[in-house]
């Protein structure tokens, strides 16, 4: 397993963040704790995770779920760089009150309490913001994430699909509070996804962000989608189904498949391998549904992409150039 900084801070985490937004809803709480023990074993020691997972009326039970694991012991936790996200109305269905929700220092009080408890620990690592709050300023949300950092329940703060200005404005009001201020940004960020190289990437190196990306393979459209659904290995659905009934963006994929075919590549261990040679990338998040999986996915880091890969996948999936080029002279 290959380790780095995240960011600016001292903590070492892997280059593969474990993602475990499918543990509960599609993965069962025995797999999901073989999954993260092969995780561990692999050496994978960044997890992520948020107070909703679960959805609907199981929200939370993902907390739950790593909480258990926790429990069993032999390391666990002390091994464990845990991330999890404040900002969802966690209130039960139907009950939802003011104040259950974003980023006012009383819902962040209230949700780090209640993160706390499900994963049965005494801190988090990194405490994010999955979204940006427009009603709340910084000054208070840096006030109550300070107090969280004195008492020992938080190291860490990290923002979630915050565009670039607003990682400045937080940076920038953190640094006037003499506050840590975010030390990471989890975005949408794949091959097929690049709008965050004009302004949110290069805000997060600006400021010693490391840069997490979610849906790294797009909702599987960059997993061999059409490879696997010409052999009946799987039926496309959702996202990636609507993507490609659009006839441009199948002939994109098709090209995608090809160019990997052609150098014996897989795919989906291509498009994470080629988020790990991106400038300020920390690592992608791998969601796992079982440990074969994570096994693959952990393939990614044994993958070294040529110049003509790199280039054919720039010619194919070509990225919005840098701010403001993109869109001035």
């Amino acid at each position: 397993m290959e380790y780095t900084q995240l960011g600016r801070t001292g903590l070492k985490v892997s280059r593969l963040v474990l993602g475990t937004m499918n543990f509960g809803p599609q993965t069962d709480e025995a797999t999901s704790h073989a999954i993260m023990d092969a995780a561990l074993d692999a050496g994978l020691n960044f997890f992520d995770t948020a107070n909703v997972y679960g959805w609907g009326e199981n929200k939370g039970r993902t907390e739950s779920i790593i909480g258990s694991w926790f429990a069993k012991g032999d390391g666990r936790r002390d091994r464990t760089v845990l991330a999890t996200k404040v900002y969802a109305n966690m209130a039960a269905e139907g009950d939802a009150w003011p104040n259950h929700d974003k980023l006012s220092a009383l819902n962040i009080r209230r949700a780090v309490e209640a993160s706390l408890k499900r994963l049965g620990t005494e801190y988090i690592d990194v405490y994010q913001f999955h979204h940006i709050d427009r009603a709340t300023p910084f000054e208070e949300i840096w006030q109550a994430v300070d107090v969280l950092i004195q008492q020992g329940k938080i190291l860490y703060a990290g923002s979630s699909n915050f565009p670039g200005y607003k990682i400045a404005q937080a940076n920038e009001t953190a640094a006037r509070r003499g506050s840590v201020g975010l030390v990471s940004e989890q975005c949408l960020y794949n091959l097929s996804e690049r709008r965050a190289e004009m302004e949110v990437i290069p805000a997060a190196q600006e400021y010693g962000l490391g840069v997490i990306a979610w849906s790294p393979l797009h909702g599987g459209l960059l997993g061999g989608v059409l490879r696997k659904e010409a052999e009946g290995k799987r039926r496309t659905e959702g996202r990636a189904a609507a993507t490609l009934a659009d006839p441009a963006a199948r002939a994109q994929i098709q090209a995608y498949e090809d160019l990997l075919d052609k150098y014996g590549l897989e795919p989906g261990e291509t498009a994470l391998a080629w988020l790990l040679t991106r400038p300020g990338v920390t690592g992608p998040i791998v969601g796992p549904r079982t440990p074969e999986q994570l096994t693959s996915a952990l393939r990614a880091l044994e993958v070294e992409l040529s110049e003509e890969v790199l280039s054919g996948l720039d010619e194919i999936f070509p990225g919005p150039g840098p701010s403001p080029e993109a869109f001035a002279w």
